[in-house]
């Protein structure tokens, strides 16, 4: 999609982090942007931080009906949605053999079905114009390599990643392009998710979400907007996978090479 300008961009999480970095780079573009987050106190921030064409809407990316309600407000505001980046994600850290249910709940909630839930609200719109669009779709870098200690997180992950992957084949023929982000550290406050945790899976858990693997992420890590414009790049080029740290390619490789050295084996069992 090489126009952007006048364009329309949906962004889930986009009052701060990662979805505030796309939403600055969407406007360097002459875009139009919607910020949809549950914290309407930080969607006021960013909204008056930004000002040009952007609005701020709070939503719930793990319940479908208010996303459904947002979209309305962003037809009635800019008539027609182009991108859709799926970009709200909460974090737990923990051994696996630990983890509590609730806490599963949560994150498959947010970091896999939140994706679904922006999917299916949003591509329609993007299909109703009949121009193309684009669906930016954030993962991480654990949806490509294991991260021991996060493995609720990871497996979310790459969930994301495959069903990238799968709906950019479908899409394809419509003229929508799919991308998944796979970022490193980021100067995020995903590792203070737990402020915005539900009552009815454990509620605020902070304490829970920090530790300081994450927390020295976090605070050397990349600067939003520089992930932002890297985003509106592959949205330009159509690029399915958009990457920020090339110091994870060894632990990629060393997965790759040994699930290929695994088909040897099976071929050889086979022969």
């Amino acid at each position: 999609m090489e126009k952007l300008a006048g364009r329309v961009a949906v962004i889930t999480g986009g009052a701060s982090g990662i979805g505030l970095g796309i939403a600055r780079a969407a406007l360097a573009e002459g875009m139009r942007v919607a910020l949809l987050d549950i914290e309407q106190g930080a969607l006021d921030g960013a909204r008056q931080s930004l000002g040009g064409e952007a609005i701020g809407l709070r939503a719930d990316v793990s319940d479908p009906a208010t996303l459904a309600a947002a979209a309305e407000q962003v037809l009635a505001r800019f008539g027609r949605i182009d991108v859709i980046c799926n970009n709200a994600g909460v974090l737990t850290q923990g051994p696996l053999a630990e983890s509590r249910i609730r806490d599963w709940e949560w994150l498959v909630g947010v970091n896999l079905l939140g994706v679904v839930h922006g999917i299916r609200v949003f591509v329609p719109h993007l299909r109703a114009h009949g121009e193309g669009g684009h669906v930016v779709n954030t993962a991480s870098i654990a949806g490509l390599s294991a991260l021991p200690g996060l493995g609720i997180y990871t497996a979310t992950k790459h969930a994301v990643v495959a069903l990238s992957e799968v709906l950019r084949e479908e899409l394809a023929p419509e003229g929508i392009g799919v991308s998944v982000l796979c970022p490193g550290g980021v100067r995020t406050r995903i590792h203070e998710a737990g402020r915005n945790r539900p009552a009815v899976l454990g509620g605020p858990d902070a304490a829970a979400a920090r530790a300081a693997p994450t927390d020295a992420a976090v605070e050397t890590g990349m600067d939003p907007l520089a992930v932002g414009a890297r985003v509106l790049r592959a949205i330009r080029a159509n690029e399915l996978y958009v990457l920020t740290h090339p110091e994870y390619r060894a632990a990629f490789a060393a997965r790759a090479e040994a699930i290929l050295a695994a088909y040897d084996r099976a071929a050889k069992e086979s022969a």
